[in-house]
């Protein structure tokens, strides 16, 4: 009856681009959900190194760390403990301590030293580099271009919000060149590279930025405009490492072709050219509207970036008409579509066991895509003139929301967001000591009761823009990143909007 209730009035509540303004109840609510977040992350942080660890029970029990961390989980807690200091749930003196020591200990660590980049995996309590996870799995030591832009994006907020640290929070940073994952002959940025050949078909040898040695690129780029590795390419490019062409240089949609049908659905769209690089502004149709799309359809793709970055006002005809209809899509997704009654679909843990990605399918560029429940439910929709669909599906299973999706729409539906986590909150178990657990299936109630350093610190980074005057974006965005990366955003129109 509750979720019923919940549909109906998310149902009626109006589309907006922009947040509606907080009341004191809202504002009391999201202060407790910060200080109960705070707490996961005070519980995931190994004292003496300042490193988070990746993941913790439900409990907060420091016997149930996962034992190991990464450079955006190290990210995610620089700019957490900020935030905790900016709406005052610790003092300025332990937000510079705590700063400090984790500075101290990623100054240590073991890196590319040539690129200046960490690699993928640490043991957060004594830094040493990892070849192999706890459970005895070997992994090859990796060097990810987007992990290490949330490690610098961490970085850059710290030097910004505690100057007395900025000398070594930029002594760091300056050294990571994200020219390195920068491929000329594509225009796009490699995922990443080992500096060791991993015996595989797949890697491609090469060296973009002088390193003199060769390394191991991975097969893929990262072509889709519209995710999260686009931080990087904003830092490479604020920092003169690569071209601002390169803005221009990943697809918005593929282009309206049978050689692309193989994706999602037929787009549409036009050629336009910017700074030389032929773009086809395209967009695909869900329910009503087109959307530029995620590669999977998640939310975290699309809105983990604007944290940081004030993508809709430095783009008011591209990402500022994108990212209210993609929340949008989510919602009616979650409320219609599916009819789960809730909403916000986001790679997360697997209440069932492990992690998943988790997505809107539609509202990618991929043609499986993510998908919203645990049966992996999918639409098979036609690529017109290229190949044939499938039947919509007439039900979808036990969906899976994830509280970190919410936080992230909560700039461009306020409101629904608010709703959406109170109903969460009151329906399941899905509440703990350290704020809200990481993922819920509706229909049977499993709820995964760990919190992850990363879903956390999109959490908390949501609320330091929420409580604090968008302190995290003011912190990161000016300066070079606005000065560089403004005046490409400013140029394009995306081709979005209502039908």
């Amino acid at each position: 009856m509750a979720a019923a209730v919940a549909a109906l009035a998310l149902a009626a509540a109006p589309a907006s681009a922009a947040a509606a303004p907080s009341t004191p109840d809202d504002r009391r609510q999201l202060r407790t959900w910060a200080a109960d977040t705070w707490r996961s992350f005070d519980a995931l942080v190994v004292e003496e190194t300042g490193l988070p660890d990746d993941n913790i029970g439900g409990d907060l029990d420091p016997g149930s760390r996962g034992g190991y961390t990464s450079p955006t989980n190290i990210g995610a807690y620089l700019w957490s403990t900020v935030v905790a200091r900016d709406v005052g749930l610790i003092d300025r003196r332990e937000a510079r301590e705590r700063l400090a020591t984790t500075l101290d200990s990623v100054a240590g660590l073991e890196r590319h030293e040539p690129s200046g980049m960490f690699y993928n995996w640490y043991d957060p309590a004594t830094g040493d580099k990892l070849l192999e996870l706890p459970g005895g799995d070997p992994v090859e030591p990796f060097v990810s271009s987007v992990d290490n832009g949330w490690l610098a994006t961490g970085l850059l907020l710290t030097s910004r919000a505690e100057p007395s640290l900025a000398d070594e929070a930029d002594a760091v940073r300056s050294a990571m060149n994200f020219g390195c994952y920068y491929d000329p002959a594509q225009n796009q940025i490699r995922g990443g590279f080992w500096d060791t050949d991993p015996q595989e078909t797949a890697p491609v040898p090469g060296d973009y930025c002088g390193m003199g040695t060769d390394v191991w690129y991975t097969g893929h780029h990262y072509g889709a405009f519209n995710t999260e590795p686009r931080i990087a390419s904003y830092l490479g490019i604020a920092a003169g490492q690569i071209p601002p062409e390169h803005y221009f240089g990943t697809y918005r949609t593929f282009p309206d072709s049978c050689d692309w049908d193989w994706t999602e659905t037929r787009p549409t769209g036009h050629w336009a050219e910017y700074l030389g690089v032929p773009v086809f502004e395209g967009a695909l149709p869900y329910r009503g509207t087109r959307v530029v799309p995620t590669w999977g359809g998640s939310m975290f793709e699309a809105l983990m970036v604007p944290l940081f970055v004030p993508e809709e006002r430095w783009g008011p005809r591209s990402w500022g008409r994108n990212h209210p209809l993609y929340v949008r899509g989510q919602i009616e997704h979650g409320l219609h579509e599916a009819g789960y009654g809730y909403w916000g679909f986001s790679p997360s843990n697997d209440p069932a066991g492990g992690y998943r990605e988790y997505g809107v399918d539609q509202l990618g560029l991929d043609g499986p895509g993510y998908t919203s429940d645990q049966e992996r439910t999918t639409v098979d929709q036609p690529y017109e003139g290229c190949r044939e669909g499938s039947p919509a599906p007439t039900r979808y299973g036990d969906g899976v929301v994830t509280p970190h999706a919410s936080f992230l729409a909560l700039r461009y539906a306020h409101d629904d967001a608010m709703a959406n986590l109170r109903n969460i909150a009151a329906d399941f178990d899905a509440y703990g000591p350290g704020g809200f657990y990481d993922a819920v299936a509706v229909r049977s109630g499993q709820v995964s009761q760990r919190y992850l350093a990363l879903d956390q610190g999109m959490i908390m980074a949501a609320l330091g823009n929420e409580l604090a005057g968008d302190a995290v974006r003011r912190y990161v965005s000016r300066g070079a990143l606005e000065r560089e990366v403004r005046p490409l955003m400013r140029l394009e129109e995306f081709a979005v909007g209502r039908d």
